[in-house]
């Protein structure tokens, strides 16, 4: 994800694409960011996590913070997973949503989880970039 941020540059990193509810390039990275921080450093680190979703959404900045931030997240993803504990429930079960309540999380559930995000929002990152090459 950085590698098709850091190709866009700064001149478009921050751009949406033009169509309707589209996240800019830099957005989407913040926005994963924070699902791993999440999913990854609450539920199976036990870690305290403050989270703004809403404002990964509309979050901008330069390629360098991105990049930086992006650095800082993976050095605490491989901390927050020296603490996985594979078959045990999530650390913090309260504080998801009622939705998810009815599913009984596992941290291997949460990682897989994780992975799932990272991977449809890894997706949406490539066409985004198509879309805003080509215009």
């Amino acid at each position: 994800m950085v590698a098709i941020a850091t190709r866009l540059g700064d001149e478009l990193v921050n751009t949406r694409p033009p169509l309707a509810g589209a996240n800019s390039p830099y957005a989407i990275v913040t926005h994963c960011i924070g699902v791993t921080e999440w999913w990854v450093g609450l539920m199976i680190a036990g870690r305290q996590v403050v989270r703004d979703r809403d404002g990964e959404f509309v979050a901008t900045g330069t390629l360098a913070e991105l990049q930086q931030a992006v650095t800082a997240a993976l050095e605490r993803f491989e901390g927050d997973l020296a603490k996985f504990d594979s078959g045990s429930p999530i650390r913090h079960p309260e504080r998801l949503p009622e939705t998810s309540l009815a599913r009984t999380w596992t941290q291997d559930a949460a990682l897989i989880h994780t992975l799932e995000e990272l991977a449809q929002h890894h997706g949406q990152l490539e066409l985004s970039r198509d879309i805003l090459r080509a215009g």
